[in-house]
């Protein structure tokens, strides 16, 4: 099932006299997500199982004594939860009752299981609640999972955030309020870690490291004018330095000068990193605030450009020595400081590259290829992205929902998860 037919639905979609939605005390709601098979054909697969009122321990025993009779083998037990409004819900393996309240926009409910129920939680599709929030267009819904600390980097099964939904569907708000949680998230999980890494740098030994690279063509002398550099790395204790000469590279040519950036583990995290200049004499700390001016801009650069997903397989990965010489075929070794290295083949790692663009207008996309058209002859990519954002961002958000391709119409929530 793809999240082409969930950003199908949106939120102001009524329900006909046929459509059973009940009242949160009437908890009677199922419903079934389709999952395609090989060959054209579907399954559909229970997401939400019912929900019952239970009135008395006796009620639920009574319900419950047919699947122990059913399998003797398996005792099937249910695990109740009290969401606040006395309708306890009845948890099976296959329930996923936060989605259930996000796919119906019914925030009170919504913000009464949270307190009780895993809001990062992953459905049959790979959806996490937040999900379903973006690509349905529930802003009260997202919000209040944002609220509450909801992962922002997680994919589903597509391989897809929820801020690369929101970009999708075009929502200018919550793409924002998505960038800033991520950020957010991205230095609590930094922060998180931090003691750990200051742990193995002081376990790891004090070196001086240089990391020789550059690029190679079989074009003459190409070689000569494609970037390369000598990095040099000193570890002294938590702290380390990294010096390189390499600024920028445009126009096929390098620019030169003298760079360090030097993390010190002993400072606070707001001081920790710091670029120095050692020609110009000057330094910069590298910070994680950022003005409302630089979020702008951001966001305009998101919405104006193809939103990508990467994904390194690495289960059918497999190694083998590599081999070396003509007639007489030997394993390849080759002495790298005092050691004498083996060297090893890499077979099977794949690299799955997704790109979507349905939020993009035709002049977006022409934009964009221009730019990559210019990149590739040695632009800047900094000034091409930077005009690309203010270009795309006189869009307005209701033109780009309407330009949007693929989404199918005239699909209520009941048609969709009982689709099979």
């Amino acid at each position: 099932m793809t999240g082409e037919k969930v950003r199908s639905l949106r939120k102001d979609h009524r329900p006909s006299k046929d459509e059973d939605l009940l009242e949160p005390d009437e908890e009677a709601a199922t419903g079934t997500f389709a999952a395609a098979k090989a060959g054209g054909r579907s399954r559909a697969s229970k997401i939400f199982s019912n929900h019952k009122l239970i009135k008395s321990p006796s009620t639920q025993q009574h319900n419950q004594q047919p699947q122990v009779n059913a399998n003797t083998n398996t005792l099937s037990t249910a695990d109740v939860v009290d969401d606040n409004n006395k309708n306890p819900v009845v948890r099976t393996g296959h329930d996923f009752p936060v989605h259930e309240c996000v796919f119906k926009g019914d925030v009170r409910r919504l913000s009464s299981l949270i307190r009780t129920q895993s809001i990062a939680q992953k459905d049959i599709h790979g959806n996490t609640p937040l999900h379903l929030a973006v690509m349905m267009g529930h802003k009260e819904c997202a919000h209040l999972l944002l609220a509450h600390n909801a992962p922002v980097k997680v994919k589903n099964a597509q391989g897809w955030s929820p801020l690369a939904e929101a970009i999708s569907y075009g929502d200018r708000q919550m793409i924002t309020a998505l960038l800033r949680k991520l950020k957010q998230q991205s230095r609590e999980s930094v922060e998180d870690k931090r003691p750990k890494l200051l742990k193995a740098l002081k376990e790891l030994g004090d070196f001086y490291l240089e990391l020789h690279w550059d690029f190679q063509s079989w074009v003459p002398l190409l070689s000569r004018i494609l970037p390369s550099d000598a990095c040099k790395i000193y570890k002294q204790g938590i702290n380390i330095r990294l010096d390189t000469t390499l600024i920028d590279f445009t126009d096929m040519k390098c620019q030169r000068g003298d760079l360090s950036f030097i993390f010190n583990g002993n400072a606070v995290p707001s001081e920790s990193f710091v670029v120095l200049d050692n020609e110009q004499k000057v330094y910069q700390r590298i910070h994680h605030e950022e003005s409302e001016m630089e979020t702008e801009e951001e966001v305009d650069i998101l919405m104006s450009s193809d939103v990508y997903s990467a994904t390194l397989s690495t289960k059918s990965i497999t190694f083998s020595r590599a081999q070396t010489g003509w007639l007489f075929r030997e394993d390849k070794t080759e002495r790298v400081g005092n050691f004498l290295a083996d060297f090893y083949s890499v077979n099977g790692l794949v690299l799955e590259s997704r790109k979507r663009r349905e939020h993009l207008s035709e002049e977006d996309i022409l934009r964009n290829k221009a730019i990559m058209e210019s990149l590739s002859k040695g632009g800047n990519l900094i000034e091409q992205n930077f005009e690309a954002g203010r270009a795309g961002s006189s869009v307005s958000v209701d033109s780009r929902k309407r330009r949007a391709a693929g989404f199918p119409t005239g699909l209520d929530a009941i048609d969709y998860m009982d689709e099979a």
